[in-house]
């Protein structure tokens, strides 16, 4: 995939109407009462969106919100899946549930940032978006509703990519800056470049050059820290940075898989057995491929899951029957950091253990600090490793922290991401 795309600053928007796709998709207050509980996406947002403003040109804000069902049939069908009464899921609990994700508090917030009125539509491409885009001026900004409340905004319709585009009119330019939703193919992310021209944010721009860097020409050795739970969902990230990496260290859940394959007992950790033949493949091509494949030596195991658990720490592969891993051992720890301390490129992407119980957060902690002590570029790849270097206070020491973990997870697998490849080459 072409990394090298055209940015806002490659285009003149100076008087026209900017289709710009963020991703407004923020963590709620679970009581109802529309608390933004962390507007940190909101904030990345604003320097492509600021700049926009100070060109002159007219913004037309859109983002998705959660997961509306936007049919009343889908959504009771949904419900009854989750093992709720049919007969107690009535088109008032549906409406609810869609009035819950809302646009109404990210305009207030995007207000209070920008120091400016965001105007509202009360509909993605409806009358109301329509007359409020038609009457938008230069300097202004609007924000449509939540763009999965419309059908064939997870099916890229080009019916709804048409009309989303049709909003900025004849002359408008359609900007990509919500990193978080590039993988997914839907109208507002790629659709609607099939109408406007389509360039990328500051967002965007700012991870194609630092994750498409470290593949494509990374400052060397460049290692690669994989972890979470699960071997499945990290494979093809391993296969492909077996390709480019000199180093790729395995933690979190997903280590006891690989201890299984060596043959290694595990006792109730956490196990895919449909993987432990495709683990020892990637032993064994990393061996080909003269990569240091680094697995845990010891781990810190637990009578059960639970933030007060007996625990203590053994070999790896040597977990009794009724223990779990939970986290990587004293001496895995420092085989770890000292592996990280010379390199040149630090790709990290899940925890190295039940990072949400303390006592079983020390892998994580280390590996967050070794991190904010090495001189090299050090990329967080989103979720679980970005939420713990921004909980330990270590942010402000890492080179880059990614703000899509899906979008990072497919961008190091090599996979083509649809919302970047829609835009402009330079």
């Amino acid at each position: 995939m072409n990394y090298n795309k055209k940015t806002v600053k490659d285009v003149d928007v100076k008087g026209k109407k900017v289709l710009l796709r963020c991703d407004f998709n923020v963590p709620m207050a679970k009581d109802g009462s529309g608390v933004i509980t962390d507007d940190k996406r909101i904030r990345a947002a604003l320097p492509t969106i600021q700049y926009l403003l100070d060109q002159g040109a007219a913004v037309i804000a859109c983002s998705h919100m959660g997961k509306p069902v936007p049919s009343f049939d889908k959504w009771v069908k949904k419900q009854a899946e989750k093992g709720k009464d049919p007969a107690s899921l009535t088109e008032e609990k549906w409406k609810k549930s869609l009035d819950e994700l809302r646009m109404e508090p990210v305009a207030a917030r995007l207000s209070e940032l920008l120091g400016r009125k965001v105007i509202l539509a009360g509909d993605v491409v409806g009358p109301d978006a329509q007359a409020k885009a038609a009457a938008l001026k230069g300097g202004e900004i609007m924000l449509l509703q939540n763009t999965r409340f419309e059908k064939g905004e997870t099916k890229n319709d080009p019916e709804l990519a048409g009309k989303m585009a049709g909003l900025a009119g004849e002359n408008g330019v359609y900007v990509s800056d919500a990193f978080g939703a590039v993988h997914r193919a839907h109208a507002s992310t790629a659709g609607v470049a099939d109408y406007l021209p389509a360039v990328s944010g500051f967002l965007i721009q700012k991870e194609l050059d630092f994750i498409g860097g470290a593949l494509a020409n990374p400052k060397r050795p460049l290692v690669a820290i994989l972890g979470g739970s699960k071997v499945s969902s990290k494979i093809g990230v391993i296969n492909n940075l077996l390709e480019i990496a000199d180093t790729i260290i395995i933690g979190g859940g997903m280590a006891y898989t690989f201890s299984a394959a060596r043959g290694g007992k595990v006792g109730d950790s956490l196990l895919e057995a449909d993987w432990k033949d495709y683990s020892l493949e990637m032993i064994q091509k990393a061996k080909d491929k003269g990569v240091k494949l680094l697995l845990p030596v010891d781990t810190v195991i637990a009578d059960k899951f639970a933030p007060d658990a007996e625990s203590k720490v053994v070999k790896a592969g040597e977990i009794p029957d009724s223990w779990q891993g939970l986290d990587i051992g004293p001496e895995t720890v420092k085989l770890y950091c000292d592996a990280v301390k010379d390199a040149g490129t630090v790709i990290w992407n899940g925890p190295m253990g039940v990072f949400e119980f303390d006592k079983f957060a020390v892998g994580t902690k280390a590996v967050a600090e070794a991190l904010s002590e090495t001189s090299a570029i050090t990329i967080i790849g989103g979720g679980d490793s970005a939420a713990a270097v921004q909980q330990l206070g270590y942010a402000g020491k890492m080179t880059h922290i990614s703000t899509g973990g899906g979008a990072s997870l497919e961008f190091m697998e090599g996979k083509e991401l649809p919302g970047v490849a829609c835009l402009l080459d330079q």
